[in-house]
């Protein structure tokens, strides 16, 4: 355990090889304010297994203007020896942090790693499927390990290296797009992220100070998909991290807004095809 004046870091469970790290990590926020991270030798990925707490935001001081904060998503991703100036509330959050060794990244990167300004920022805010995907097996492998898990997570680790690769290519060729405004976007994923029910459309369109129809079109154009759509998917990622946390399918369900544990069941079946029960045994969590 890491204590200082704002912060406590208690690491739960572990595994380590040479090439990475992957940790799951409980971090306790007992003052708000601004906490320094900085990772000298390592790269580093973070998973949030429970909602990012409100008003987490983050500043690369030594690359940007040191008044520009921007909104850390549930995974991001930190390059070795880069300053990460966070923002945050008080509360506590359990994430799975994997630290992975420089060189297995630039191995993919042919020496074309150049962390830019759009790529530090488009790192902030993973919304990379398969990224996302390799660190909740590895979340699970952590959490209860088996045959051959260091292997395994060097293996991963590799993979890990090649998706960072191909996200890192597709944000330097990234084209803004008439959509909606970066603000409104952050405003919508701060308010998915919340627990409780979901917001319906007309509290969205508010937020963002649009029409219902205004909203959805613009939405679709920055995201390439629905809203309501989105809305879903972001509950029942929110769900499946919860539930490898431990949490009952009921408290998950209460913790979420549905009106009852059936409700909740029926819609995780419909969009995982597992009951939430079958999908716990699956992730190896009692």
């Amino acid at each position: 355990m890491k204590r200082s004046g704002q912060t406590t870091v208690t690491i739960e469970a572990q595994l380590h090889t040479s090439a990475a790290t992957a940790q799951l990590t409980r971090i306790d926020v007992h003052e708000a304010g601004e906490h320094i991270m900085r990772e000298q030798a390592l790269c580093w990925l973070d998973l949030c297994l429970t909602p990012r707490l409100r008003g987490a935001r983050a500043c690369y001081p030594d690359r940007w203007s040191a008044h520009r904060f921007v909104q850390i998503g549930e995974l991001f991703f930190v390059p070795a020896g880069a300053t990460l100036h966070a923002r945050t509330e008080v509360g506590t959050l359990t994430s799975l942090v994997c630290r992975i060794d420089p060189q297995l990244i630039t191995k993919w990167f042919e020496g074309d790693l150049q962390w830019t300004e759009r790529r530090l920022g488009a790192a902030l805010d993973i919304r990379d499927t398969n990224i996302r995907c390799l660190l909740m097996r590895l979340t699970t492998e952590v959490i209860h390990p088996g045959f051959a898990s260091e292997m395994l997570l060097e293996l991963i680790a590799a993979q890990l290296a090649i998706e960072l690769r191909r996200y890192c290519t597709c944000a330097r060729h990234f084209t803004c797009k008439s959509g909606l405004a970066a603000w409104r976007l952050s405003l919508i994923d701060e308010r998915v992220r919340q627990l409780g029910k979901a917001p319906s459309l007309a509290e969205l369109a508010d937020l963002c100070s649009l029409s219902v129809r205004q909203l959805s079109r613009g939405f679709r154009v920055s995201r390439d998909c629905s809203i309501g759509h989105y809305v879903e998917q972001s509950r029942i990622e929110q769900a499946k991290r919860l539930l490898i946390a431990g949490e009952s399918a009921q408290t998950v369900a209460h913790s979420l807004g549905f009106s009852s544990p059936s409700s909740f069941s029926y819609a995780f079946r419909r969009a995982t095809g597992l009951c939430p029960r079958r999908f716990r045994q699956l992730a190896g969590t009692r």
